[in-house]
């Protein structure tokens, strides 16, 4: 299962119910994917596809649906 967190443009954010427990999100696009870590910061974790914009544009959407991703995840585990 993978519960939709939001969507914005063609990014749709996103976890794996069944995966490792470190707090993390994955984003999808069109042209590829990346997984950021939540904690104990922000950071890349992987990406694939996607070009330096596009990570920027994740990064950015990432930090500023912080809050609503914690709180997704925390809701569903």
């Amino acid at each position: 299962m993978a519960p939709t967190v939001f969507r914005q443009g063609a990014f749709r954010f996103f976890f794996f119910s069944r995966e490792e427990a470190r707090m993390h999100v994955h984003v999808a696009h069109t042209d590829g994917e990346a997984k950021f870590w939540l904690e104990p910061e922000i950071a890349l974790a992987m990406s694939q596809g996607l070009s330096k914009q596009q990570l920027h544009e994740a990064l950015s959407l990432t930090r500023s649906h912080y809050e609503e991703i914690v709180h997704a995840w925390r809701s569903y585990f």
